[in-house]
């Protein structure tokens, strides 16, 4: 059971970096910000905002007690993925150009945590898919601390 701290919230570093294959092309981003980490209803809740010079993004992701992860960004593009080794799930990415259907494949998706101080990590790999065409190759890997 996780400490009366952490269901009212604790402070946390949060380093996310991501990366992404799409038309033969790598991207990478990284983002070291400051959020918090939320206990709630059996789930936690890692929150943040990226820091970009248009605009701040703000994220969640939440980690599930069956093991399922979700991933939300809202910003100029909203964006909720759900990620389950089981099963590919499905999700519409909000973009100024329209809605757009996406399958989400999960690869592979690990979470682990560490007590004195709280911290934990979430792996992402996986592969977005637009009418069964593939739009690339993605990895998440989360990291925070409080």
């Amino acid at each position: 059971m996780p400490s009366k701290k952490l269901t009212n919230g604790l402070p946390a570093e949060v380093t996310m970096e991501t990366s992404y294959v799409q038309n033969g092309e790598t991207h990478h981003h990284s983002f070291q910000e400051t959020g918090r980490v939320v206990y709630m209803n059996n789930s936690y809740y890692i929150r943040f905002e990226e820091s970009h010079p248009e605009e701040n993004v703000p994220v969640t992701v939440k980690i599930n007690p069956d093991g399922m992860v979700n991933l939300i960004r809202r910003g100029e593009q909203t964006m909720r993925l759900a990620f389950d080794s089981d099963n590919s799930t499905e999700t519409n990415y909000k973009t100024p150009a329209g809605i757009f259907p996406l399958q989400v494949v999960t690869e592979n998706l690990r979470v682990s945590y560490y007590d004195r101080p709280f911290a934990g990590r979430v792996w992402v790999d996986y592969a977005l898919y637009l009418h069964e065409q593939k739009l690339g190759d993605y990895q998440m890997r989360l990291r925070f601390t409080t």
